[in-house]
């Protein structure tokens, strides 16, 4: 059976990968190209968003057809290489499944607006309560109403996303068998690990207004959420012990994720879980400017890390991905210790308890784009937002400050593979401009250098699978109240590790409850370390991970 404990998986955007043809859009045979790079990190799984055939009104997460490659991404042929060449190098494929909503171009959705009842049955259609007023006061989570009405039928279908993303209709047990099929299909190309998009909202509840809010209680984590995944599980994955699988959880709640990813194995291997990445949010409010909340952080982490750990479930670590911007931006320091930082991050995640998820770029410690011109922009929600943050009062200069710090775009750009035009990237025009600072930041420079973080992010990932006590090992958080330390011990069989990272660029003190002295460093951002007794000083930025037998 695959170990998932003890694997990290790489996240690849293929449209931001590598572009084989020139014509500005990353693509599969560009990701074929890649391997040995990928290979030279060390990972076990690549996770690539979708590829399927797209409107790409939503980066491909708006599928029209499940079972075809898009073919600005290549052919079915090239995902059939890809797969053997990644399992020459010892890799697995992840794919991303999008089952939540389909395109409106999808065939289902065009039968159901043709009138078809049974594909109509595929869908969520109501009518409203009367003339012009939408079923219920849902949002969208792009923004506006989450109801599109349909003059032919007098009715409105539901779009959690955006309008051209119709919810697919799971009380339906046809839609059920058809997602399976989908599943089936890609089992047989060979494909062991899926990865399942905002799947706790496959299950609504009550079509309700909403006084409180925006609707998300009555489709997040619905009544017959679990009952679903374990169908699915039966019927699918579930039958392959090689097969891992992660759901992605929006607005979840920790409860749900100890059956959602349960070590009984009967509904998904792991999750992703995003409240510590709302924590420079104001409230669930994103569009904002607030310094992150380094207390909260730590609190939020810490409790899924010992709850999950308690209620034997398995979580999925990470800071990125591709929609969140690029963490070194985020919570480190790009000036001046944009080095040290990238580490530091990636020493907390890495020794956690938990498969950790690595974005493309992130091992090179790519920032966040910096784009200062509404045309630089591509994402459909940032676009929307800087309009809205307008028409709120706030100025276009406010907007752009926003936008650079929490547009979807800064993870985006294209991945940095050397100095030259276009960072590597493509020898065309890329479809998203490609970050300045690719003449330092780049995959061959870093490859060069010894201290680089790539370097650093190989050692964490061979960190893993030396030390069981990382894979296995419970979790206990020290000093959780200490303003610039975030502190924690693993425990294993009579291993022990203790991970102690500074997340400021200040130098602090750290007195621990042990002797020190007795602890081995296995991995550190610094060469030289102050420790004496029970004391440690630590650098701006320093991670230390220390270990004894």
């Amino acid at each position: 059976m695959a170990d998932f404990k003890k694997s990290v998986v790489y996240q690849i955007y293929p449209k931001s990968f590598n572009d084989s043809n020139g014509d500005g859009l990353g693509d599969l045979r560009g990701v074929i190209e890649k391997l040995d790079y990928i290979k030279e990190l060390g990972v076990d799984y690549i996770w690539m968003t979708p590829f399927f055939v797209s409107p790409q009104k939503d980066n491909g997460y708006d599928v029209e057809d499940y079972y075809n490659i898009d073919p600005r991404y290549g052919t079915m042929e090239d995902v059939e290489e890809l797969s053997r060449e990644a399992e020459k190098r010892g890799i697995r494929l992840m794919f991303d499944m999008v089952f939540n909503h389909t395109s409106d171009r999808n065939q289902w959705f065009q039968k159901a607006l043709a009138g078809d009842p049974k594909y109509k049955d595929f869908y969520i259609f109501k009518k409203g309560p009367k003339p012009g007023v939408p079923p219920t006061n849902w949002e969208s989570k792009f923004g506006g109403n989450a109801w599109e009405y349909v003059e032919k039928f007098d009715e409105y279908y539901l779009h959690l996303f955006d309008v051209s993303q119709p919810d697919l209709n799971w009380d339906n047990p046809e839609v059920r068998k058809e997602v399976q099929n989908v599943i089936k299909f890609w089992m047989g190309k060979g494909i062991k690990g899926f990865r399942f998009d905002v799947v706790n909202l496959i299950s609504k509840d009550k079509f309700e207004n909403d006084y409180e809010g925006d609707g998300r209680r009555f489709y997040t984590d619905g009544p017959n959420i679990h009952k679903y995944l374990r169908e699915l599980n039966e019927a699918t994955f579930g039958t392959d012990a090689e097969i891992i699988t992660v759901g992605e959880m929006s607005s979840t709640t920790m409860e749900n994720c100890y059956q959602y990813a349960n070590e009984d194995g009967k509904e998904l291997s792991m999750v992703f879980s995003f409240h510590h990445l709302k924590v420079d949010f104001m409230g669930n409010e994103k569009w904002v400017i607030v310094p992150f909340d380094f207390q909260k952080l730590k609190k939020i982490l810490f409790d899924w890390q010992v709850n999950m750990g308690k209620h034997h479930a398995w979580n999925a670590v990470f800071w990125c991905n591709h929609d969140q911007p690029r963490v070194v931006s985020r919570f480190g320091n790009v000036e001046k210790y944009w080095k040290e930082s990238a580490k530091m991050l990636g020493t907390v995640i890495h020794c956690l308890r938990g498969t950790p998820y690595i974005y493309q770029g992130e091992e090179l410690g790519m920032t966040n784009a910096g784009f200062a011109d509404i045309s630089q922009y591509k994402d459909v929600e940032s676009l929307n937002h800087f309009r809205i943050l307008q028409e709120k009062g706030l100025t276009e200069e406010n907007a752009y400050q926003i936008l650079q710090i929490h547009s979807r775009d800064n993870s985006r750009t294209p991945m940095q593979w050397n100095s030259g035009e276009n960072g590597g990237f493509t020898t065309g025009e890329p479809w998203i401009e490609v970050n300045k600072n690719c003449s330092y930041i780049n995959a061959e420079a870093e490859l060069q250098d010894e201290d680089s973080i790539f370097h650093y992010y190989q050692k964490l990932i061979a960190l893993r699978k030396e030390y069981d006590v990382i894979a296995y090992g419970e979790v206990k958080p020290l000093d959780e109240k200490n303003p610039s330390v975030f502190a924690y011990e693993r425990e294993y069989q009579g291993e022990k590790m203790l991970v102690i990272c500074n997340f400021y660029g200040k130098k602090v003190t750290w007195d621990s409850e042990k002797e020190l002295g007795e602890y081995q460093c296995v991995l550190s951002n610094y060469e030289v370390h102050n420790i004496e007794g029970s004391r440690i000083w630590l650098k701006p930025y320093e991670a230390v991970v220390l270990y004894k037998k």
